[in-house]
């Protein structure tokens, strides 16, 4: 049966439509990736990058938690970034996904 798993393993490509669904309810970037691969990053509805990570995404992969920050560096230097781990049924993290603020009314920070 077809459908979308998340693993360890999972690439770039089979990301993608996880990012695009994500994207299209939120309009804000979005990048994701798993524990063993690089990611996707969209942005205007398209993938803009597909060998995507970056600092938060790697922290929340290592931590196994929610991430705020600015970004460091990049087209969003200085914007505030959100993070969160993807955990498995066994609370194990393979994967990680995030956003950027740009709209600067929703409310990221919220705990």
């Amino acid at each position: 049966m077809p459908g979308l798993i998340i693993s360890n393993d999972s690439t770039a490509e089979e990301l993608e439509p996880i990012a695009l669904a994500i994207y299209g309810t939120i309009g804000l970037p979005i990048t994701i990736r798993s524990k063993n691969h690089n990611g996707v990053r969209v942005e205007n509805s398209k993938v803009v990058d597909y060998n995507y990570t970056g600092e938060y995404l790697e922290q929340a992969l290592s931590t196994g938690k929610i991430v705020h920050g600015l970004a460091g560096s990049g087209p969003y230097k200085g914007m505030p970034v959100i993070v969160s781990p993807i955990k498995n049924r066994n609370g194990e993290t393979i994967a990680a996904i995030g956003t950027v603020n740009l709209s600067g009314y929703i409310d990221l920070k919220r705990f």
